[in-house]
C-alpha cells in the first residue's frame, strides 16, 4: 500500500515538476569521464562549503543587529548568551576560510588539467566571476564584527578606489555610504552580503553547473568523451556519475568534514584573517 502511494505521489509531482527528467539529465544519465582523480573532488566540496555558509549565515543573521550601536554586542550576545551561538558562529567563520581554501585547488586543477581551453572557455570565465563574487562578499562580511580589525580593514580596502583618477573619491563615498566607514557602511555591507551576493552566487553557479554539463568535464588524459559514442548515445569513455562519482565524492566529503569540524573544536582562530576574536574592542 504504502509502495503505491509513493509511486502515485511521485508521477503526480512527475507530472507536474521535472523530478525525473532533471535526475536522469544531471545524475545517472550525465556521464563523466572514468579517469577522475584526487583533484576532483573539489569541486562538490566547493558546493558544500556553500551550503554550510548558507545556512549557518541564515541562523547568525537572526541575532546579528546590523547597527554601528549594537552590531559588536550582538556578536557577544552570539558568542555567550545564544545556546550554541559560538558553534554556528566557528562553523560560519572556518567555512569562509575552507572555502577559499576549496576553491584555489579547484582553480588549480583547472589549470593544472587545461579547463580553460576549448570548448571550456566560458566555463572557465564563469568560475572566475564566482571567484571574485566570493572575495566580495567575504569583504563584506568581513566588517560586520564591527570591532578595530574589521573596521580598519574595511577602511584601507574602500580607500583604494580613490586612487582611481577623477571618480576615485566620489566612488569611495558610494561606497561608504559616507565620508568614512560608518554605520552606513556597516547596513549597506549588510545588506549586500545576506541578500544581494548569495542571489548573486546561486545564479553563477547555476550558470557553471550547467555550462559543465553542456560541453563535460575535462579529465587528466585529455579526452573528450562526448566524440566517441556508441550507438545509443552512449560515451564509450564515460560511466554515470551517479551512483559511482556521487559514492566518490561522500568519502570526500566525510574527509573533508572530518578536517573542518577539527578545526572548528580544536583550532577555530586559526585562519585569523576571517575570524574577528570576539574580544576584540568595538569601532568607535
Amino acid at each position: 500500500m504504502y509502495k503505491n502511494l509513493s509511486d502515485n505521489l511521485f508521477n503526480w509531482l512527475n507530472k507536474r515538476l521535472p523530478v525525473k527528467s532533471f535526475y536522469e539529465g544531471h545524475m545517472s544519465n550525465y556521464y563523466a569521464p572514468k579517469n577522475f582523480n584526487f583533484w576532483y573532488y573539489f569541486g562538490s566540496l566547493a558546493m558544500l562549503t556553500f551550503g554550510i555558509q548558507i545556512l549557518s549565515g541564515i541562523w547568525l543573521a537572526m541575532f546579528y543587529n546590523p547597527s554601528s550601536k549594537d552590531a559588536f554586542d550582538s556578536v557577544e550576545y552570539i558568542m555567550r548568551d545564544v545556546k550554541f551561538g559560538w558553534l554556528i558562529r566557528y562553523i560560519h567563520s572556518t567555512g569562509a576560510s575552507f572555502f577559499f581554501i576549496v576553491v584555489y585547488l579547484h582553480i588549480f586543477r583547472g589549470f593544472l588539467y587545461g579547463s580553460y581551453r576549448k570548448p571550456r572557455e566560458l566555463l572557465w570565465i564563469i568560475g572566475v566571476i564566482i571567484y571574485l563574487c566570493l572575495m566580495a562578499e567575504c569583504f563584506f562580511g568581513y566588517l560586520l564584527p564591527w570591532g578595530n580589525m574589521s573596521f580598519w580593514g574595511a577602511q584601507v580596502i574602500t580607500s583604494l578606489f580613490g586612487a582611481i583618477p577623477i571618480l576615485g573619491e566620489p566612488l569611495v563615498e558610494w561606497i561608504r555610504g559616507d565620508y568614512t566607514v560608518s554605520g552606513a557602511t556597516l547596513n549597506r555591507f549588510f545588506s549586500l552580503h545576506v541578500s544581494a551576493m548569495p542571489l548573486v552566487f546561486v545564479a553563477v553557479i547555476v550558470l557553471h553547473l550547467t555550462a559543465l554539463h553542456e560541453v563535460g568535464s575535462s579529465n587528466p588524459d585529455g579526452i573528450e568523451i562526448k566524440e566517441k559514442k556508441s550507438i545509443d548515445g552512449v560515451p564509450l569513455d564515460g560511466i554515470p556519475f551517479h551512483p559511482y562519482y556521487t559514492v566518490k565524492d561522500l568519502f570526500g566529503v566525510s574527509v573533508f568534514l572530518f578536517a573542518f569540524f577539527a578545526v572548528v573544536f580544536f583550532k577555530p582562530d586559526f585562519f585569523g584573517f576571517f575570524l574577528e576574536a570576539p574580544n576584540f574592542t568595538p569601532a568607535d
